[in-house]
């Protein structure tokens, strides 16, 4: 679940391996304050979602350019993935900071808003705009895209 998030926020397989494993290490250190599972998930999604946010700020301050062009291991048809093509995937990671975290908070991982506002430190009103936002942004965007590939 933490490398996922973090892979599909980052678009980075490498960043992501890396800032996972961080966040493993983190939990570690703050494992005499979990109090059960339920916490320890929460508390990790909370973690990747903001370090994945950070690591998007440093990125846009100090760009990297990648040596490593091998491409992406093919995917295992056999689990669903929950952003099914590529176009919406791309689509998705050219949201805003906080609104892909809440869109993939919300498709990915399946959580209820609630839920997202808990993990992002936001109001419940602002989960739910940047949704709804979101996804009027993405429907126009595939529709544009549709007219245009015709």
């Amino acid at each position: 679940m933490v490398f996922s998030l973090a892979l599909r926020y980052l678009r980075d397989r490498s960043s992501a391996e890396e800032l996972a494993q961080d966040v493993f290490l983190q939990l570690y250190r703050q494992l005499a304050r979990i109090e059960s599972p339920e916490h320890a998930t929460w508390w990790l999604r909370r973690a990747i979602c903001h370090r994945s946010i950070d690591e998007v700020r440093k990125r846009n301050l100090r760009p990297q350019v990648s040596l490593d062009s091998a491409p992406e291991p093919a995917f295992d048809a056999s689990q669903p993935d929950p952003l099914l093509s590529e176009r919406l995937r791309q689509l998705v990671g050219k949201l805003p900071e906080k609104a892909r975290a809440v869109v993939i908070l919300r498709y990915q991982e399946d959580l209820d808003p609630t839920e997202i506002a808990e993990i992002l430190d936001m109001p419940l009103s602002t989960v739910k705009s940047h949704l709804h936002r979101s996804l009027a942004l993405l429907r126009g965007r595939l529709q544009k895209q549709e007219v245009f590939s015709v």
